[in-house]
């Protein structure tokens, strides 16, 4: 059995340098119920989607988005399914939020 990868953007509040301090709240989030988003990963030849890890949560920077951008985009365009590209179109969006702003954060959730 696959298990989804839930994408969250992460806002992130830090009060000096302590990692106590950092404090995160979610802004929004694409939940991966059919396990779409964690199948594509898992057979995907690009290297930041391949590392995404259905157990585990990986956190992406805005610094990441670049790259992670482009490839979900590269995926969107070989995938053959309606909903595929719906989750996808979706988590796009969430990366561009990311990208634009310093105090954001990608977080993908594995169960």
């Amino acid at each position: 059995m696959r298990m989804g990868v839930d994408v969250v953007l992460m806002q992130v509040t830090q009060r000096g340098t302590s990692p106590k301090k950092r404090r995160l709240t979610t802004v929004e989030f694409v939940q991966d119920e059919a396990d779409l988003f964690s199948g594509l990963c898992v057979n995907s030849s690009l290297p930041m989607l391949n590392r995404v890890d259905p157990y585990r949560t990986q956190i992406l920077t805005p610094a990441d988005m670049p790259q992670f951008i482009s490839e979900v985009e590269a995926t969107c365009d070989l995938v053959k399914g309606q909903r595929e590209r719906d989750i996808l179109r979706k988590i796009h969006e969430l990366a561009e939020r990311c990208a634009e702003a310093a105090s954001l954060e990608l977080h993908l959730q594995g169960d």
